[in-house]
């Protein structure tokens, strides 16, 4: 269906068509005005392919840790203590993001691409920088990270490799990240979903090769894993960069728009600094959490890695119903619509409230099989059955889980569930506080 042609200044009344009628029109990668078009229907125009792109995103979690758990607890400890590491850089990408969703779908909003393209520049520009730095510096100190970390010597001798590519090599997580959100700022949400099919479809087809030495590959172990996911990641960033230039997306960056704008650094920059800072905090969490699961040993870490990384495979499709909330917000202020941006908000959290109530309640249920499904190690599969019930409970806070954590896994002597139970006291904490503080509105009138 062809975007809508009513006044902008109003919300249009189209026929209505049926779920199924929809849903093939989000994935055909149409452009429509997100500004006039039925709220329900705008959102799952948006959701659809935003929910596809962060189910393969999530597929990334999944499918290293299935292969490399056949290796043995040490292997996906290796994956479990980099990947919280590495959290730390998703949480500036992350941040990042944010700020380019908004500020990309405000100058959409706004009726004006020259802008948004320019903006589009700026942010790819700072984010090749800062993940420039992030990569030397990570990359450099991987093996002391790991016994920072408190990983045993086997686990660093056996992790130095693939710390050093997955932490060295950010840069091709960092761009996927923003040049999505670009792509998801502007409304071109299923440019987003087939870059992230795209490498993960290298991902899964490489990451065995790489491995076990299949065919011609060489066996790298461990480290395999990190070669085949920096290769589909950058397979993806390819992609990306072809669209941005001009091929089928609403923002067309040209070298014009790479010239450093103060302005417009200064704009990103403060408009993603909260975020940034949140997520900071939020994924020093993480890394507070395996080094307290550290003192428990190899079986807890690669129980905890399975269990979270199944979550976090759940998780990100409602990442996606979050998005498409975020792109309407940011094109219906540019539109001068604010009711119309906070009824998207809570129409996306109702879905994923939805959502999420189903998938802890399949957790809850199926936890065995699912830790079953990646490891045979009896040892391991407590941990992970014990993960994947007690986090599922918090879905439907992260600021006091450390010192939480700590608590309950030692002085109330519940061991590593009680990093568990912490995590879901803390989901559930942050979820009224956010709801609170977006009640009260001020994001409205805020500038970008």
């Amino acid at each position: 269906m062809s975007s809508s042609t009513s006044n902008p200044g109003t919300e249009s009344a189209p026929a209505r068509t049926s779920f199924w009628s929809d849903v093939a029109h989000a994935l055909k990668g149409e452009q429509h005005d997100y500004t006039s078009e039925r709220l329900n229907r705008a959102i799952l125009l948006l959701a659809v392919p935003m929910v596809l792109e962060m189910l393969m995103e999530s597929l990334f979690a999944v499918v290293d840790v299935f292969w490399v758990s056949r290796l043995g607890r040490d292997a996906v400890a290796v994956i479990g203590l980099t990947e919280s590491v590495m959290s730390l850089i998703y949480a500036v990408a992350i941040g990042i993001s944010f700020a380019a969703t908004a500020i990309v779908a405000r100058r959409i909003g706004e009726k004006d691409p020259e802008r948004a393209a320019r903006s589009a520049a700026q942010i790819v520009m700072l984010g090749m920088t800062i993940a420039a730095g992030l990569g030397v510096l990570f990359g450099w100190f991987a093996p002391d990270i790991l016994r920072l970390m408190g990983a045993s010597p086997a686990i660093v001798e056996l992790g130095s490799d693939f710390a050093r590519i997955m932490l060295g090599g950010n840069v091709t997580v960092f761009m996927i990240f923003l040049i999505n959100a670009i792509f998801r700022g502007a409304g071109d949400a299923v440019l987003a979903m087939r870059t992230l099919w795209l490498a993960n479809a290298f991902n899964i087809a490489l990451g065995p090769c790489f491995i076990f030495g299949w065919g011609p590959f060489p066996e790298l172990g461990v480290t395999g894993a990190a070669v085949a996911t920096n290769i589909g990641r950058g397979i993806g960033v390819l992609y990306q960069l072809w669209h941005l230039a001009g091929h089928n997306s609403r923002v067309r960056v040209r070298l014009k728009h790479f010239l450093p704008d103060p302005e417009v650094l200064k704009t990103i920059v403060t408009t993603s600094g909260n975020g940034i800072l949140q997520l900071v905090i939020s994924t020093t969490s993480w890394v507070g959490l395996f080094k307290i699961l550290s003192m428990f040993g190899s079986a807890a870490l690669a129980g905890y890695t399975i269990g979270i990384r199944v979550i976090l495979f759940a998780l990100l499709p409602a990442f996606g119903i979050s998005n498409a909330a975020a792109t309407m917000v940011g094109q219906n202020l540019g539109a001068g619509k604010p009711e119309r941006a906070e009824r998207a908000v809570w129409t996306a959290a109702v879905y994923n409230m939805v959502f999420l109530g189903v998938v802890g309640l399949a957790f809850l249920v199926a936890a065995p099989q699912i830790a079953r499904f990646f490891t045979s190690d009896t040892t391991v599969q407590p941990y992970a059955i014990g993960c994947l019930r007690t986090v599922s409970l918090g879905f439907v806070f992260w600021l006091w889980e450390i010192p939480l954590a700590w608590w309950l896994s030692t002085h109330a002597g519940l061991g590593a569930r009680g990093v568990f139970i912490a995590l879901t006291i803390a989901y559930s904490s942050l979820a009224v506080v956010s709801a609170v503080l977006f009640r009260r509105g001020k994001w409205k009138t805020k500038k970008v």
